[in-house]
C-alpha cells in the first residue's frame, strides 16, 4: 500500500467515525420514565400529540389517605382539547400523587389545568399548594384567576425536580381560606430527562456581576418560556424526546419591530459540536432565526428586542441558543453583536460563526439574571443590537432560541403570586406559569424596512457596514418600572397584549376602527407629523378620547411612538397629558390619549373663529404648561427634556387646564455628571434653540428657549414663525426681543388685550419671556424660576384687578426700560446657575405674601385651579 493510498483509506476511516458519531449524537433522548395521567379519567385516551394517557381511577399513583373524587368538566371551551382536560380529580383535603421512577435524578412534571366548574364547584374556589420533596411549585394558586388575568382557557406548568430516591410524591393542598377552597388538576405528566440545565462548575455567568454560580440537582426548575425564534410552534412529539413546547416568538417582541425570519438552506445540515446533544434543542430550532435586517442604518438604530413577564424575588437562567443560518457568514468578525437582559451587558461581542467556527452549527449560551428587589411581576428585557466597535462586515444579530427558567428561592420555593387581571383583551387558549403584563410598542418602520429587504436577505445581498458608525446604547426604559410585559408564557395558543397596573391600555384594531366611526374624517381633530388625530369615544360611548393613528409615510415614525409610550406610561401630572392606551395590530402605531375638549393653545390665539383668549386665561393657560416641564424637568425619576415645546402641544381641556403633550422628541436629561446630553438636532423650527442648534447639546434650557416663544406667542397671538412679513419680523423669538429692547413691545402686542394688561404684570411677563429666549443657556432660568415669574406675574394681575387701580389704556412702554443686566442670568457666589431678577427681589422686599387676600399655597392639590395658587418652587423636587 503506497502512503497516498493509506492516506486516503484513513481518511475514509475518519469520515466513517464522524458520521456514526454524527448520527448517534442525532438520535432523540430516550427516557426511562414517561408517564402521563389523565386526572379523573377511567380509561385510556389519545391526545393530539398522538400520546396516550391513562387514567388515575384505580391507579397505583394514587395515594391511600386524603379526601378525592372525579369528575367532567361542565362545558367544554372549543379551543380545549379533550385530553387531558374534560376530567379532573378534585381535593378537598390534602391528597398525595406517588410516582414510582426506574431511577433517581431529575424530572420533567408538567401539570395541567382546565379551570372550570367541576361536580358543581365554583371555579373561582379552588384555592390551592402543591409541593413535592422539600420544594413548594405553586402556592395560593388560582387556576381561575390566572386563566382570566391571561385570557387563556387552559393552563400548563412545567417544572424540573429532583428525585432522589424511588419515589416521586406531589402533594395536593387545598387553601384554608375560603373555607370552601378545593384543589383540582387535570393531568400530571412525568419524563425522565439528561442533566442539560446544570452547571456544576460555579463558572455560570450571573449578569451584572463579576461573580458565577452553581446549578446542580438541588435547584428546582419553573419553566416561563421556550421560544423557536424565527420559526413556527413546535409540539412535544417533535421535540428531542422530552415531550417540551417550543412556540412562537412573534407574541413576545417589543412591539412591531421584528426584524426578519431567517431559515438555513435546506442543503445546510444542523450539526452539533462535540459534547453537546442533538436532544438539548431540535434542529428546526436552530435551523430557523431572527435577525435585523439587511439594512445597516437601520440596524444602528434601534434594538430587537423581547419582553418577558417575570415574578420578582427569584433569580432565572436565560438559555439563548444560536446558528448561524447564512450561508454567506462563516468567518470571524462578520456578524457581531451585544447581548442585553434586563439593560445590563450580558455579551459584549457575540459572534456566532466565530464561536463555532462556521455556519450550520448548534450553540447555546446560559446566563443567569436576577431582576431588581420588587413586588409581583415585573419585566425581563433580552435585546440584540449590532456592535460597531469591532467593525464586522455585516451591522447585525441574530437569534434562534430562548429558554428561562425560574430558579428556586433559598427555602425550596417556586411559587410566584396569582397574576392580576387587567383589560380585556382577545381569547386565547393556554398558558404555563408566569404571570402576564402587556407588550409596548417599539416601533414599524425598522420592521417595514425590515420585511422590504428579505427578499434580499434571503438572496444573501446583504448591505456592508463600512459606512456605518454609530453606536447604540441597551434600550433602557428606566427600570423594570416599565409597564410592559408578555401575555404567556410556555404552552400553545397567541399572545393577549394588556398593559398592567392601570398605565397603559392595549386596543385592538377592531376596537379603535369602533371607536372612530372606522377613522370617520369628520371626525379628525388636526394633523401633525405624527399623523391624523380622531375624536373617538371608548367603553361604550362613556368616554372620550382622542386617538392618533401614525402616518407610515410621515418622517415620524417608529422612535417617537416609542418614546410616547415609554415617557407617557410613567407620567403622571395634571399639567401632563394622559395616554390611555395604544393599538400596533395590522402594521398600525395609534396612541389613545385623554380626550381635550378645547383643543390646542394656538387654536385660541390666531387664525381660529374661536373667541380671544384673555389675558387671564393666557396666563393660566402658560403657567399650567410651565408646571408640566417643570416636573419633567425637576420632579420626575430621570430629567426629561420635551424637545419640541410649541402652541400646539399645549392642549386644554374642558376646564381651561393646560397640559404639555406630544413626547415622540424627548430625551432623558444628562446624568449629574454632565452638563448635556450630545444627540441630533430635532424640534421644531421657530422654537428651536438657536444654541442647541449649533452645539448639538441638549439641555433642559433648549426646553426653557422655546417655552419662551411661548410666551411671546400668547402675548402677540402671532405664529412664531411668518414668512409673510418683512425679514427681521418673520421669527417672532427675534423680533419680540428687538421690540422689547427699542421699548415698543406693546406695539406687537395682540389687540385684543390693549387695556387688559396691568403694567406691573406686562412688565415681569416680558421680562420673563426675554430671559428665556437669551442665546446662551446658561444665562436663561430654570424653568422653576420661569414658573415663579409667571404666578407672580398672575398675583400681581389680580391684586390690580381686584383693587380696581393699575390697568390702563396702554401698556406705558416708555416706563419699562430696558434692562441687559436684568435680563440676563447671574451666578452667585457658589458659582451655581441661578436666576436673580425681580423674583429675588419680591422674596426679600417684604411683598405681602397674600396678595389679593389669596394665601400664596402649592400646587400640591389637583382640586386648585391655577389662578388660586402660588407654587412653592424653593422646593426643587417640583410636583
Amino acid at each position: 500500500m503506497t502512503f497516498t493510498e493509506g492516506r486516503s483509506l484513513l481518511s475514509l476511516l475518519l469520515l466513517l467515525v464522524l458520521s456514526i458519531t454524527t448520527l448517534i449524537s442525532a438520535a432523540d433522548y430516550t427516557p426511562t420514565d414517561k408517564i402521563l395521567l389523565n386526572c379523573g379519567g377511567s380509561s385510556d385516551l389519545t391526545d393530539t400529540d398522538n400520546r396516550t394517557w391513562i387514567p388515575d381511577v384505580k391507579s397505583k399513583f394514587l395515594s391511600s389517605s386524603g379526601d378525592s373524587k372525579t369528575s367532567p368538566a361542565a362545558t367544554q371551551d372549543p379551543s380545549v382539547p379533550t385530553v387531558p382536560y374534560m376530567s379532573a380529580r378534585i381535593f378537598r383535603s390534602p391528597f398525595t400523587y406517588s410516582f414510582p421512577v426506574a431511577s433517581a435524578g431529575r424530572k420533567f412534571v408538567r401539570l395541567y389545568f382546565y379551570p372550570n366548574s367541576y361536580d358543581g364547584l365554583n371555579a373561582t374556589n379552588s384555592l390551592f399548594s402543591l409541593s413535592s420533596g422539600p420544594y413548594t411549585l405553586l402556592k395560593n394558586f388560582s387556576a381561575a384567576q390566572t386563566s382570566q388575568a391571561l385570557n387563556y382557557a387552559y393552563i400548563i406548568k412545567e417544572f424540573v425536580v429532583n428525585v432522589e430516591g424511588g419515589t416521586l410524591n406531589m402533594t395536593f393542598t387545598p387553601e384554608s381560606t375560603p373555607s370552601n377552597a378545593y384543589a383540582f388538576v387535570n393531568g400530571i405528566e412525568v419524563t425522565s430527562m439528561p442533566d442539560i440545565y446544570s452547571s456544576t462548575d460555579g463558572t455560570l455567568t450571573v449578569v451584572g456581576t463579576s461573580g458565577g454560580v452553581t446549578i446542580d440537582n438541588t435547584t428546582a426548575l419553573e419553566n416561563v418560556y421556550r421560544l423557536n425564534v424565527g420559526g413556527n410552534d413546535i409540539s412535544p412529539s417533535a421535540d428531542t424526546g422530552l415531550f417540551r413546547s417550543w412556540h412562537d416568538d412573534q407574541d413576545y417582541i417589543f412591539a412591531a419591530s421584528l426584524g426578519i425570519p431567517e431559515t438555513a438552506d435546506p442543503n445546510m445540515t444542523i450539526q452539533y459540536p462535540t459534547g453537546t446533544p442533538s436532544y438539548i434543542a431540535p434542529a428546526d430550532v436552530y435551523s430557523t432565526a431572527r435577525s435585523m435586517g439587511p439594512t445597516a442604518q437601520v440596524n444602528l438604530n434601534y434594538n430587537l428586542t423581547w419582553v418577558f413577564s417575570v415574578d420578582s424575588g427569584f433569580s432565572y437562567l436565560v438559555r439563548l441558543h444560536f446558528c448561524e443560518v447564512s450561508a454567506n457568514i462563516n468567518k470571524i468578525n462578520q456578524r457581531v453583536f451585544t447581548i442585553y437582559l434586563n439593560n445590563q451587558t450580558a455579551e459584549p461581542a457575540a459572534d456566532v460563526a466565530g464561536w463555532t467556527g462556521g455556519n450550520g452549527i448548534a450553540l447555546h449560551k446560559d446566563y443567569v439574571v436576577i431582576p431588581p428587589e420588587g413586588k409581583g411581576q415585573q419585566d425581563l428585557w433580552l435585546a440584540l443590537h449590532p456592535n460597531s466597535i469591532t467593525k464586522p462586515q455585516y451591522y447585525d444579530s441574530i437569534l434562534n432560541g430562548v429558554e428561562i427558567f425560574k430558579m428556586n428561592s433559598s427555602d425550596g420555593n417556586l411559587a410566584g403570586t396569582n397574576p392580576v387581571p387587567g383589560p380585556k383583551t382577545k381569547s386565547h387558549t393556554a398558558v404555563v406559569a408566569g404571570a402576564a403584563s402587556g407588550a409596548v410598542v417599539l416601533g414599524l418602520i425598522v420592521g417595514f424596512f425590515a420585511m422590504a429587504a428579505y427578499r434580499r436577505r434571503k438572496s444573501g445581498e446583504y448591505q456592508p457596514a463600512s459606512d456605518a458608525t454609530s453606536g447604540w446604547l441597551p434600550l433602557s426604559l428606566y427600570g423594570n418600572s416599565h409597564s410592559a410585559g408578555s401575555g404567556k408564557t410556555n404552552t400553545t395558543g397567541s399572545y393577549a397584549s394588556s398593559l398592567p397596573s392601570n398605565l397603559c391600555r392595549h386596543f385592538s384594531f377592531a376596537e379603535i376602527k369602533a371607536a372612530t366611526k372606522n377613522f370617520d374624517e369628520s371626525r379628525v381633530l388636526g394633523v401633525g407629523g405624527f399623523g391624523k388625530v380622531y375624536r373617538g369615544e371608548i367603553d361604550g360611548g362613556t368616554t372620550k378620547v382622542a386617538i392618533k393613528r401614525g402616518n407610515p409615510m410621515s418622517e415620524q415614525g417608529v422612535h417617537e411612538f416609542q418614546t410616547e409610550i415609554e415617557m407617557l406610561s410613567k407620567l403622571r401630572h395634571r399639567h401632563l397629558v394622559s395616554l390611555i392606551g395604544y393599538c400596533e395590530e395590522n402594521c398600525e402605531m395609534i396612541l389613545v390619549y385623554d380626550y381635550m375638549a378645547h383643543g390646542t393653545m394656538r387654536e385660541h390665539l390666531y387664525k381660529t373663529q374661536n373667541a380671544p383668549l384673555s389675558w387671564k386665561q393666557r396666563l393660566e393657560i402658560c403657567i399650567g404648561a410651565a408646571r408640566g416641564l417643570h416636573y419633567l424637568h425637576t420632579g420626575a425619576k430621570h430629567t426629561i427634556i420635551h424637545r419640541d415645546v410649541k402652541t400646539t402641544n399645549i392642549l386644554l381641556d374642558e376646564k381651561w387646564v393646560a397640559k404639555v403633550s406630544d413626547f415622540g422628541l424627548s430625551k432623558t436629561g444628562p446624568a449629574l455628571d454632565h452638563t448635556h446630553v450630545s444627540t441630533v438636532v430635532k424640534g421644531s423650527f421657530g422654537y428651536l434653540d438657536p444654541e442647541y442648534f449649533r452645539r448639538q447639546q441638549l439641555t433642559d434650557k433648549s426646553d426653557v428657549y422655546s417655552f419662551g416663544v411661548v410666551l411671546f406667542e400668547a402675548l402677540c397671538a402671532r405664529p412664531a414663525l411668518n414668512p409673510t412679513l418683512a425679514k427681521e419680523q418673520v421669527s417672532l423669538a427675534e423680533w419680540a426681543p428687538y421690540c422689547y429692547k427699542k421699548g415698543m413691545l406693546d406695539q406687537i402686542v395682540d389687540p385684543h388685550l390693549k387695556g387688559k394688561i396691568t403694567p406691573e404684570c406686562f412688565k415681569k411677563f416680558a421680562e420673563t419671556a426675554m430671559k428665556c429666549v437669551l442665546d446662551q443657556g446658561i444665562e436663561r432660568p430654570s424653568m422653576g424660576d420661569v414658573l415663579w415669574n409667571l404666578e407672580f406675574a398672575l398675583q400681581l394681575q389680580e391684586s390690580a384687578e381686584e383693587s380696581g387701580k393699575g390697568i390702563c389704556s396702554e401698556m406705558a412702554m416708555d416706563e419699562i426700560k430696558y434692562d441687559d443686566d436684568n435680563c440676563k442670568g447671574k451666578n452667585n457666589d457658589k458659582g451655581s446657575d441661578v436666576y436673580e431678577g425681580n423674583v429675588t427681589d419680591s422674596r426679600s422686599s417684604g411683598i405681602d405674601m397674600s396678595i389679593g387676600g389669596r394665601s400664596l399655597a402649592s400646587d400640591d392639590s389637583d382640586g386648585l385651579t391655577p389662578s388660586a395658587v402660588f407654587s412653592q418652587i424653593m422646593n426643587p423636587k417640583g410636583r
